[in-house]
């Protein structure tokens, strides 16, 4: 069981790397996406204003509708003493404010962080990964998804994710005008040149997401590390991964449907079959996050780390 004493928490230079180098690549994306928007003729301090307050409203709101999607119940000290308590303590390791604590009555062992800073941060548990990991495997759990909150990956995520709201209302503009008026428009009236910038914008889309998910599957590998460090215990994380993904994959669809809003959010995605291993997929391949565990679990133990990862 962790102790109450903060934990210094190191960073993963070849992950911080590939974090730092898919948000350089982003930003290229986008940079060239807004010249595109300008030679266009769009108006840009419209589209750009009107995606601000989209995103602004999802940061600002985000855990408030989860909650509501989920059926979350916000619970107390004295309605769940040892899950607030193990929070508690977690959240004096990793030097940040005690979250809000929700448990979900749901079949899926799930858990999920959400919030826009460490101080409007919320934790939720499902009853089933409360009744199906050990003691040492859900704080495992909860270590991780306080990672996140420290780490402020909402916040990251969601500043990655801004200019792509920005291209899916631009997309949805041209095909208003392509239903009503054709593709004329721009300053040259140029049908040729918003056909370029259809396209354009559709390419923009595609990989932009792509970067996004390789972000997202980065910022939980480096939640993984963390956690694992803020409880001193990787095999615990690699022992309730594994639970889980196995109790997933017996659930029938119906028991994951409350999860699916949280899914990009949670420990284990709430999807059926192999899509989670896509491209398109916010988390990676449980194999591939057990095996970095397992090795940073002989690393602590002064073991060789025979566990063979490829990126």
């Amino acid at each position: 069981m962790a102790s109450n004493s903060p934990v210094r928490i190191t960073r993963d230079s070849g992950l911080r790397g590939r974090m730092y180098l898919t948000m350089l690549i982003l930003a290229g994306v986008y940079t060239f996406f807004m010249l595109m928007l300008i030679a266009a003729g769009i108006p840009i301090v419209f589209v750009v204003g009107f995606a601000a307050v989209m995103v602004g409203i999802q940061y600002f709101a985000s855990d408030r509708m989860i909650l509501r999607s989920t059926g979350a119940k916000q619970v107390t000290r004295e309605e769940a003493p040892e899950l607030y308590e193990m929070v508690e303590r977690l959240a004096r390791r990793a030097d940040i404010p005690m979250p809000k604590l929700a448990v979900i009555d749901s079949a899926a062992p799930n858990a999920f962080a959400t919030g826009r800073n460490p101080k409007n941060a919320l934790v939720a548990v499902t009853t089933s990964i409360w009744e199906k990991l050990t003691e040492r495997e859900l704080e495992a759990v909860l270590a991780h998804e306080l990672s996140h909150v420290k780490n402020r990956d909402v916040t990251v995520i969601t500043i990655a994710s801004f200019f792509l709201t920005v291209a899916s209302f631009v997309m949805q503009m041209m095909f208003f005008r392509m239903m009503f008026g054709g593709l004329g428009g721009g300053r040259n009236n140029n049908g040729g040149a918003m056909m370029m910038l259809l396209v354009g914008t559709l390419v923009v889309q595609f990989v932009a997401q792509l970067l996004i998910m390789a972000l997202s599957r980065y910022r939980e590998y480096g939640a993984d590390h963390n956690g694992a460090e803020l409880t001193g215990d990787p095999g615990s994380l690699a022992n309730a991964l594994e639970k889980i993904s196995g109790a997933m994959s017996l659930l029938p669809a119906e028991d994951l449907r409350n999860m699916t809003a949280a899914s990009a959010l949670a420990i284990y995605p709430a999807l059926k079959g192999h899509s989670v291993q896509s491209l398109f997929s916010t988390h990676p391949p449980i194999e591939d996050r057990i095996a970095r565990l397992r090795r940073m679990e002989n690393e602590m133990r002064g073991l060789p780390a025979d566990i063979r990862f490829e990126n």
